[in-house]
């Protein structure tokens, strides 16, 4: 497969921050955003390149892209989700956090509370939040992914099964447009399953990027949670889902 220069350098691109958008890519390269449109269609219809509004992803496949990569992706909507979930967790609760870049950054926005007891099996979480006199961090055992700093296996869903918390904050790899929530790997989704089944108030936080990605492992279903977090939903049967199931959806570009 012959690919230009310029193709090749977008896809690179691609693959170190996750995805690309047209107008960095036209100042990048000095051309039009047309010409920056027709390049990305032509990656799309090649397969090397997935189509989101206003740019490309990498494609996901069957793995997942590097955790780094994944902080850059929509890391301002991802702050916004974060901030918007704080906002739902009073002082004084416990609740759970689990392994994502949008999660890390519901962890960051909760920095201020008091009196929070934070069960995790985010090394990253783990991490930010230790130095804090005034949160309490219990950490789950097992195996540590070192791609991120994951906690998984069947010692973590063990820890995670002798709670029961006011709420569990959690994302997804990928929503399908019928509902279902998706990750990579099937060890952190028995940990996920494991934080659903056990917390009173479930909080899915999730950029719109996940609506263009897929993924090969259930987790479950958005009816399964309470508040859908995410910075625009344009899908309308995942929508009608919200309505339907009664789970509130709150959308942080529309505020």
């Amino acid at each position: 497969m012959f690919l230009s220069p310029r193709h090749a350098e977008i896809i690179q691109m691609a693959k170190d921050h996750g995805r690309v958008l047209v107008e960095d890519l036209a100042t990048h390269f000095n051309v039009t955003p047309q010409t920056i449109r027709k390049d990305l269609n032509d990656l799309c219809d090649q397969r090397l390149l997935t189509r989101i509004h206003g740019g490309a992803l990498f494609p996901s496949g069957i793995e997942n892209m590097e955790y780094e990569a994944r902080r850059k992706i929509a890391a301002d909507e991802k702050e916004a989700i974060g901030r918007a979930a704080a906002r739902l967790i009073p002082d004084n609760a416990s609740l759970f956090i689990n392994i994502g870049t949008t999660t890390e950054a519901v962890s960051k926005a909760l920095l201020d509370h008091d009196g929070l007891m934070v069960i995790t099996n985010n090394i990253n979480v783990a991490n930010r939040m230790r130095i804090y006199p005034s949160i309490e961090v219990v950490i789950a055992g097992g195996v540590v992914r070192g791609s991120d700093g994951g906690v998984v296996g069947e010692a973590a869903v063990d820890f995670i099964r002798q709670f029961k918390v006011d709420y569990a904050v959690i994302g997804a790899s990928a929503i399908d447009h019928d509902g279902a929530l998706l990750d990579f790997d099937f060890r952190e989704v028995k940990v996920a399953q494991a934080i659903i089944a056990n917390a009173r108030h479930v909080i899915l936080v999730s950029d719109q990027t996940k609506f263009e990605r897929t993924a090969p492992v259930r987790i479950g279903h958005l009816s399964q949670v309470n508040t859908f977090i995410t910075d625009r939903c344009d899908i309308p049967s995942v929508r009608r889902i919200c309505e339907e199931n009664e789970v509130r959806l709150i959308e942080t570009a529309l505020e």
